[in-house]
């Protein structure tokens, strides 16, 4: 078998697994999005590395000693369809790899990241982010069933919440903040976050 090096090397038009991703050795970072390679953003910027910082400082402070887990990116989430219990390698066609993620059932977590839908998940939009890219990740998480999804606006200051809907198994606008505000995840409402420090450079 030819070892994937270059990226060169893959048909971006063609339909990958899980199993396929884990024998490349890029120096790019990928994500598999129902079997369609997404090359990640460049390096972040400064401001996007400072609001997961911040963030990500406040989660873990929250976080610690409990059960849920906190997880940054580079970590591999593979998504399937919930309803299976185990699948194998082959049988899985999307990996992300989310700023930051919260997982609360430890049976999910392997040696290669995250086996099925985390709980709760943040990303933080850069420039290179498309619109595509951020309506196929929302439907993407809503699909296979990450309950609570944030999305952060760095330059805007802003956090869209979306909230499962457990009838409709669709996400719903759940609040809208900006600037100082206190966001309140919905799935763990004793932690209050204040966008002042999240946003604060």
């Amino acid at each position: 078998m030819t070892t994937i090096t270059q990226l060169s090397q893959l048909d971006l038009n063609g339909t990958y697994s899980y199993a396929d991703y884990l024998t490349w050795q890029l120096e790019e970072t990928v994500e598999l999005i129902r079997g369609k390679i997404m090359l990640m953003s460049p390096a972040p910027n400064l401001k996007h590395q400072r609001i997961v910082t911040n963030l990500g400082g406040l989660l873990y402070t929250f976080f610690h000693k409990k059960n849920c887990k906190l997880f940054y990116a580079p970590f591999d989430v593979r998504l399937y369809d919930s309803k299976k219990s185990v699948v194998a390698n082959q049988d899985i066609f999307s990996v992300v790899q989310p700023d930051l993620c919260v997982i609360c059932d430890n049976n999910k977590l392997t040696e290669q990241g995250c086996s099925g839908a985390p709980d709760w998940i943040i990303e933080i939009l850069s420039t290179g982010n498309t619109k595509k890219e951020m309506r196929l990740k929302y439907d993407l998480y809503q699909e296979n069933g990450v309950t609570e999804y944030w999305l952060v606006y760095p330059y805007e200051q802003a956090l869209y919440q979306f909230v499962l809907n457990a009838q409709t198994d669709s996400y719903q606008l759940f609040a809208m903040h900006a600037g100082d505000d206190i966001a309140m995840p919905y799935l763990f409402p004793e932690l209050q976050i204040d966008l002042a420090d999240v946003f604060a450079e």
